[in-house]
């Protein structure tokens, strides 16, 4: 597992990230890449970057109405609405899931897990060493998303 913690100065203040390496896999070709995405539990939702999606050539689905996206502090995304998402499997630590990701634009982030994947998984984050084990999945997450356990003997 690999695990990552980065702490920055901003204002004299320490804000910390914590970051997880997880898998995307394209639905239609079955292409994977690597990234590394944020763990943000003020966001509502999953989002990618719509300039990462276009350079790993992701399909975009179009949504019916667009979401209009507010920032932190109450205005609106200088970007837009989300207006696609992709539809991706998504894998970290043993886990796999079919996961729709809304794309936004101008992200630092390639990746942001908010609260819908942490509410889910409910995952054991050490704020300290930035270490996030999956051992708190709820029942609905299903047989596929329980660790593997060692025979021993």
């Amino acid at each position: 597992m690999e695990k990552k913690k980065k702490v920055r100065k901003l204002e004299g203040k320490t804000l910390r990230e914590v970051t997880v390496k997880i898998g995307l896999k394209r639905i239609d070709t079955q292409e994977g890449v690597t990234v590394e995405a944020l763990l943000d539990s003020g966001v509502m939702g999953l989002v990618m970057s719509s300039e990462f999606t276009k350079k790993q050539g992701f399909k975009l689905k179009k949504l019916e109405r667009p979401m209009n996206v507010r920032n932190v502090d109450g205005s609106f995304n200088k970007e837009g609405p989300i207006e696609n998402i992709v539809e991706v499997n998504t894998y970290y630590q043993g886990h796999r899931e079919r996961t729709e990701i809304d794309v936004i634009g101008g992200q630092k982030w390639t990746v942001i897990l908010g609260i819908p994947c942490l509410a889910r998984h409910n995952p054991e984050i050490d704020w300290r060493t930035g270490e996030v084990k999956m051992t708190r999945c709820s029942e609905e997450c299903g047989r596929q998303w329980r660790p593997v356990q060692e025979k021993l003997g």
